[in-house]
This record gives structure tokens, sequence and C-alpha cells, in this order.
């Protein structure tokens, strides 16, 4: 995903920042969490690592930042336990300019019976006890935010999906 990703970067929900040395020298980061303790491990990491990051507190469904102001923004396995995703890319695509791209990689419904089977089970679990939901799918939800996919991927027998979407221009 890091790869992609060029200019001014916003990572939503970057947790205790595992990606950030992934991401091209040159790059301007930017990570969001709700969590402050997770943004302390991640803050701690990046000093570590001398990697240039402003991490700060922020909710993925109401981005404390203007319009178009990101290159790209990336959102790696939070979709997944993000009330209102739909909220989320919404505003992932408010932030970003037009041109620029959003990247996305989460877990979504496998269309292995067997493995979808497995993800159903696990949700019983997991929805209650953390809000991680395994059997979404967000392709939908990014175009009617109003990007348009370019590249779209499943990995893992189909159960992770990785998106890249542009803003169209005007």
């Amino acid at each position: 995903m890091g790869a992609r990703a060029h200019g001014r970067v916003l990572e939503v929900a970057v947790g205790t920042g595992r990606s950030l040395p992934y991401y091209p020298r040159g790059t301007m980061l930017v990570g969001i969490d709700l969590s402050p303790e997770m943004l302390a491990i991640a803050r701690a990491r990046a000093d570590g690592a001398g990697i240039p990051a402003e991490l700060r507190e922020g909710d993925a469904e109401a981005l404390p930042f203007g319009n178009g102001e990101f290159d790209t923004v990336v959102c790696a396995l939070a979709l997944c336990s993000i009330p209102r995703p739909g909220r989320a890319l919404s505003e992932m695509a408010r932030v970003v300019r037009p041109g620029g791209s959003v990247v996305l990689v989460d877990h979504t419904r496998s269309d292995r019976a067997l493995v979808y089977a497995g993800q159903w089970v696990i949700e019983r679990f997991t929805i209650p006890l953390q809000g991680e939901h395994l059997t979404r799918r967000h392709r939908g939800e990014v175009e009617a935010a109003g990007l348009k996919v370019v590249e779209h991927e499943r990995l893992r027998s189909g159960a992770v999906e990785r998106i890249r979407a542009t803003k169209l221009t005007g």
C-alpha cells in the first residue's frame, strides 16, 4: 500500500504505526486514530525509526481536515471496525484532492462458501466483542462516495480486498 502513496498522505486509523516504515521517502505523513494509547505507540515507533509523521486523534467518520488536503488517503484493515464505513469513505473522498488516490485493504466476504461460513461463525464473536466485521463489501461504498475504482484485487481466498480508487477531477 505504501508504494501506491505519494505526496501528502493521510493514513486513517493509523493504530500503532506499523505501516509507517513502508511509505516512500519524501511523503509527508499524517496519521489519525481514535485511540491516544495507540497513537503514543505510533509516535514512539516513528521517532525510533526517524520517520517524520504528524500523528493526532481523529475520527474516520468526521476527518478534521479541509477539502482536498491530501494526495493520497490510506486505510488498512480498519473499515471492518468503523461503525459507518460509508460515512468514513465519504470523508476520505472529501479530503483527497481531485486526481488523488484512496488506497484500501480490508476484510471482505469471501465468494468461497467454506471460507464465508468460517467468517460468518467468527463474526458471531468479533462483532459483539470488538465491532469487527469480516464480511462487509466496500467496493459499492467506495463508488457511492464518488470515487472511481482503478485497481481491485481479492486475496486470501477472497477474504481480503485491496482497492485503489481515484477522485475524479471536475
